[in-house]
């Protein structure tokens, strides 16, 4: 990781963790608070225990002594009760953050796709949504109290050191000043770099093991097992040293502060030697503060103790926040305009490339659609047939020029009314762990037995749904993997047709298709659904029979053919 390669700081990363956590302000109040009060207990428990091993030896008065007790008692509680219930409160607030914070990310990928999740990877994302913001569970659960006890606890001891010698005072301060500020700021600055080439590394891995899952039937047809195995284990490696920069900062920085601990109390001893020397000081004032001191730096260490912890946090949460402010390439108009029933389509001028630096796939492309058109696109791969459908559902704005509906510029139309309106097949259909009917259903949560079984037998696939031992209620979690092409197609083809929308997009419909459930779907199309205008790609030319145009994309222009 390059200097200044962050995307965000760590006051600017921490300020937005925290807004993200005012859900649970309550949750963090109560565990700093029971964080602070257990460690001022285990002050107690040294302090207070050494005033009654003093009264015991005859050198502190024993009018005290019932006091101490009852004070020694009541610490001896408050530790594992504060401890207890910074642990759960914490936990409990976040992970409900958590179950909040996917929530968010899946709101956000859903407002990005699919422009501007097409050069990321799956794995990687997958990653996000569930190991990176899992990691940064511990910026609510571990963080927020051991900063308060860096805070709280030293002043605590530094006035119990000033009350029985300023110079005691003085000689902790550097230390407190050393292992809690300048000692963690140095481990943050050095190990941030680790921590991000650490969640990177990891997230590699993922993404190798998940697309080996995906892609085990082609890895095994190919003979590409071996050198799949070279790719994880070089990305194991990588982890691996990743990892072990990880450990050396953990140690480096867990070690470091008990040097200057250790240092501390030879100091106050020798400061007390010297006192005791000049006639000054209190015996017992000297074994006060060196218990006192050593519970409150073992306190504070805490602080220093999840830096490294920490280094993964903010490394999880800048790779979710980038993220997350990603702009949207379509954002919703603020005031959106109601389109109606789609009589007319218009691509008006339209140039289109999908990165600011690079070759345009449309350019001055214009294109008139009615109502009711069967319209055919053809062309050589890579020319823009699948980009116009995509600016017409708007995944992508035009360069220049506009795309009309009912006259109405799509900038200015309610993607959620536009998507409604039109249902789109591409030619790889995605089912979901649920059931066939739930699946044909997907785009039409509330429809009925009848409607589902109606738009299955318009796509051709409902008797093969019923040579299946449960129907339509079979998981495809169960069948998924062993449905051919075809049958996935058109399950497809039947979510597509529940929608009754006004335009139905096909993306080579017919690509896993056989001739006779080509011919079918071709005929469904023209007898149920003829009023519906109908735009289909496809490379086969009996697909495109019953279309009335026909126009071929050449250089980004639209090229009327004969439809004959």
């Amino acid at each position: 990781m390059k200097k200044n390669s962050f995307r965000y700081s760590i006051g600017e990363m921490s300020t937005r963790l925290l807004n993200i956590a005012k859900p649970i302000r309550f949750h963090l109040i109560v565990s700093i608070i029971a964080s602070v009060l257990g460690n001022l207990a285990r002050l107690g428990l040294m302090g207070f225990g050494a005033m009654i091993i003093l009264i015991a030896g005859g050198r502190v008065p024993s009018e005290h002594l019932s006091f101490y007790t009852a004070m020694l008692v009541v610490c001896a509680v408050t530790v594992p009760v504060g401890r207890y219930v910074e642990g759960m409160i914490s936990h409990v607030g976040a992970y409900r953050m958590l179950a909040m914070m996917r929530v968010h990310f899946f709101e956000t990928i859903k407002d990005l796709a699919p422009a501007c999740l097409m050069d990321r990877n799956t794995g990687d994302i997958i990653s996000i949504a569930v190991s990176d913001i899992e990691t940064i569970e511990f910026f609510f659960a571990h963080l927020l109290g051991p900063i308060f006890d860096m805070i709280i606890l030293p002043v605590v001891t530094l006035c119990i050191a000033a009350h029985y010698d300023p110079l005691f005072a003085w000689i902790i301060l550097p230390v407190y000043l050393l292992i809690s500020i300048v000692l963690p700021w140095i481990s943050m600055k050095l190990g941030r770099g680790i921590g991000m080439r650490y969640r990177e590394s990891l997230a590699d891995v993922k993404r190798l093991v998940l697309e080996s899952v995906y892609g085990i039937r082609d890895i095994e047809i190919y003979g590409y097992g071996d050198a799949r195995l070279g790719m994880v284990r070089d990305a194991n490696r990588r982890v691996n040293r990743a990892a072990h920069g990880l450990t050396m900062h953990r140690q480096v920085t867990s070690s470091t502060p008990t040097f200057f601990v250790y240092l501390t109390r030879i100091l106050i001893l020798l400061a007390a030697t010297a006192l005791a020397a000049k006639g000054q000081g209190d015996p017992a004032g000297t074994v006060v503060v060196s218990l006192v001191a050593v519970a409150s730096f073992s306190s504070t260490f805490s602080l220093t103790a999840v830096i490294t912890n920490l280094m993964q946090t903010y490394a999880a949460a800048e790779r979710l926040f980038i993220l997350e402010d990603t702009v949207p390439e379509a954002v919703e108009p603020e005031d959106p305009q109601p389109i109606g029933p789609v009589k007319t389509i218009d691509f008006e001028n339209v140039r289109f490339r999908y990165q600011e630096d690079g070759p345009d796939v449309l350019e001055h492309f214009d294109l008139h659609i009615e109502k009711g058109d069967r319209l055919g696109i053809i062309g050589e791969s890579g020319v823009g047939k699948s980009t116009v459908f995509r600016l017409l559902q708007r995944f992508w704005d035009p360069v220049e020029g506009c795309v009309l509906i009912n006259g109405k510029d799509l900038k200015k139309v309610s993607l959620k009314e536009l998507r409604q309106r039109i249902a789109v097949l591409e030619q790889d259909t995605y089912l979901f762990d649920d059931s066939i009917a739930a699946n044909i259903a997907f785009g039409k949560p509330d429809a009925s037995m009848e409607e589902v079984i109606a738009a299955a037998k318009g796509a051709g696939i409902h008797d093969f749904i019923n040579t299946l031992p449960e129907g339509y209620q079979t998981k495809m979690g169960q069948m998924g993997s062993r449905l051919s092409g075809g049958e996935r197609q058109r399950i497809g083809i039947a979510r597509c047709l529940i929608t009754d929308p006004d335009i139905i997009v096909m993306d080579e419909p017919t690509s896993n298709l056989d001739v006779f459930h080509e011919k079918e779907l071709i005929h469904t199309l023209r007898t149920q659904h003829s009023e519906k205008t109908l735009l289909i790609i496809s490379h086969r030319m009996s697909t495109l029979t019953d279309c009335s145009r026909i126009i071929r994309i050449d250089g980004g222009l639209a090229c009327e053919q004969d439809a004959h």
